[in-house]
């Protein structure tokens, strides 16, 4: 499968961070990697120079004709929540999208595609800061302020900052599975995964130290999601109670005990599939499903697939294999 092609839609001021994510995650490494980058075309609504906030000037090589040939569109910023894209752009991205691209909204970018109409009807996030402007200039949007990225097949929208890393790595494993993503993960020092659903603030700003009971936990059972495990077991493992438990977890993770280690199991499974040639049955066994039954439906509600079809589109050779757990990072 070729690479796909990705056009962002960059605009006057834009942050130099929001535009470089894509890139960050998708576009070449120098020397080489293991990645074969995807072309990247920074769009603008004119091609020519474009001031960014940053005090300096880039030049932008192409304009929305460019957005003819792109297989993903992304639009990681927009400028002024409360004033509507200009009509050209809307257009523009309403096209791509009704063509087939992929279209993605990254912090206020989602603002650019819920102006274009894309998002009616449909589920989507943004920056929790414009939670409430967005409601009130959209409220066809089913609008998911708690979660870091929102999947919806032909389109994606993502939180603000690193959450669009997150969205990007998201990308990155549903197009060339979770070992490349991981590796890339790797090489820009970020979590291999972090769940869609997992808030996008977190109340502990920092690491807690790998001393601290709760840690001890989270590390413990990523080394062993095999084992089936109930809140109150990690509760006592924890020594807390079963409350104070579950609100340590949430303010440490962002999302509950249930849903992120659903989410580790996911990784697990898909990292086995990918890198060995283990039967569906061992790897439900080994990522803690239990059962195949139980791997598929989890696949079918993630990921829109099933562990055969995922092994058949993603496995590679394992001795390239990445070690399949899911850090933790701190919010936004």
């Amino acid at each position: 499968m070729s690479a796909p092609r990705v056009a962002v839609l960059a605009f006057e001021g834009i942050s130099p961070f929001h535009l470089a994510v894509p890139s960050l995650v998708w576009g070449p490494e120098s020397p080489a990697g293991d990645m074969e980058p995807w072309p990247i075309t920074v769009i603008a609504l004119d091609a020519g120079s474009l001031p960014t906030s940053a005090g300096y000037a880039i030049d932008v090589p192409a304009g929305l004709d460019a957005l003819a040939e792109a297989d993903i569109v992304v639009v990681p910023w927009w400028s002024d929540p409360e004033s509507p894209t200009p009509s050209p752009v809307s257009a523009a991205l309403r096209t791509a999208h009704e063509r087939g691209a992929l279209v993605v909204g990254l912090c206020l970018g989602v603002f650019a595609l819920a102006d274009a109409g894309i998002l009616d009807g449909r589920a989507a996030t943004t920056h929790w800061k414009w939670v409430e402007t967005f409601r009130r200039r959209f409220p066809s949007v089913e609008l998911r302020p708690e979660e870091l990225y929102v999947d919806e097949g032909d389109v994606v929208t993502g939180a603000g900052a690193t959450a669009g890393i997150d969205t990007c790595l998201h990308l990155l494993a549903r197009t060339a599975g979770q070992v490349v993503a991981n590796r890339v993960a790797r090489r820009i020092v970020a979590a291999p995964h972090r769940p869609g659903g997992q808030a996008q603030f977190i109340e502990l700003p920092v690491p807690a130290p790998d001393d601290d009971p709760l840690t001890q936990v989270i590390n413990w059972v990523q080394s062993c999601l095999d084992t089936q495990h109930s809140i109150d077991g990690l509760a006592a493992r924890a020594h807390m109670s079963r409350s104070s438990f579950t609100r340590a977890f949430r303010a440490r993770t962002g999302t509950t005990v249930h849903h992120w280690l659903v989410a580790q199991r996911l990784a697990r499974a898909r990292h086995l599939l990918e890198t060995t040639a283990l039967g569906v049955d061992a790897v439900a066994a080994q990522s803690g499903f239990g059962t195949p039954a139980r791997l598929r439906e989890h696949f079918a509600t993630a990921l829109g697939t099933t562990p055969t079809r995922y092994r058949v589109e993603f496995a590679g050779p394992t001795s390239h294999a990445e070690p399949a757990a899911v850090g933790l990072r701190p919010g936004l």
